[in-house]
């Protein structure tokens, strides 16, 4: 990391955009649940297709959270409020919150959920993690949301899913490759499908996240000059000293490991 050798720490906000992203995602379980994309695409095609079939309320439905983190946590008490049961899968054991209640096996959860939401990092133990087995095990008829990292879902497998109609529809947030700037052209074989929401990674793109996420990261900058705190930092040890009245003098040394 070239600020890490310059000896300079890395900031993020890993708190600030969470209940945004928490937030989308409820709007998306309500939609897909009422069929609500593929009636809007329909009726812009002036097909009207007013059916109760296919259509359902969230309370008494089930949510499977796949990472139970800051976000995942959000979600599910936003969910609990809709009347939904929340049962969460995490590599770690986590207290779970309001009456959430922690699944020991991925494949429980995805057979279980009426609805699964993803919630975990990218990192290799995450790619694909959703491929053609894993959906293949979630109940006929469920939906899946994607509001993590592209690379977590295979996308081809998902496809499958969707034109088989083993799943009943599908909310994706990021995608493997994005568009580098609003200008350049969006693709995905998933545009194919009026019962998916897809959207242009915006989970965190809220007024109020974008704000939350300046005043948090400036906070942590002021701590770091003023008194040395590097506590979040991406790329130092975290160290968190007493406040003081008088000077401090920081060194950062690297460390070299000998051939």
């Amino acid at each position: 990391m070239r600020r890490q050798s310059a000896g300079s720490p890395v900031f993020n906000a890993p708190f600030s955009n969470t209940r945004s992203v928490a937030e989308l995602v409820i709007g998306e379980l309500l939609l897909l649940l009422r069929g609500v994309p593929e009636a809007n695409a329909k009726a812009h095609r002036g097909v009207w297709n007013k059916l109760a079939a296919g259509s359902f309320e969230a309370r008494g439905k089930k949510l499977g959270i796949i990472g139970y983190g800051h976000i995942g946590t959000q979600l599910g008490i936003l969910a609990e409020s809709l009347g939904m049961y929340v049962y969460f899968y995490d590599i770690e054991n986590k207290l779970p919150l309001g009456n959430a209640t922690q699944v020991q096996h991925l494949s429980d959860l995805l057979n279980m959920s009426d609805v699964v939401s993803l919630h975990v990092p990218e990192n290799p133990s995450t790619k694909n993690m959703m491929g053609a087995k894993e959906i293949s095990l979630m109940k006929p008829g469920s939906l899946l949301i994607n509001a993590s990292r592209g690379t977590v879902v295979d996308i081809p497998a998902l496809c499958d899913a969707l034109a088989s109609k083993h799943l009943a529809g599908a909310a994706i947030d990021v995608f493997p490759t994005e568009p580098a700037t609003n200008s350049d052209p969006f693709t995905s074989p998933l545009c194919e499908f009026d019962n998916v929401l897809l959207t242009p990674h915006i989970g965190g793109s809220t007024q109020e996240a974008q704000e939350n996420i300046g005043l948090e990261v400036a906070g942590k900058l002021i701590k770091y000059s003023d008194n040395g705190s590097t506590l979040s930092a991406v790329n130092f040890p975290e160290v968190s000293l007493p406040l003081h009245g008088g000077r401090r003098l920081m060194h950062i040394h690297e460390t070299v490991r000998a051939c």
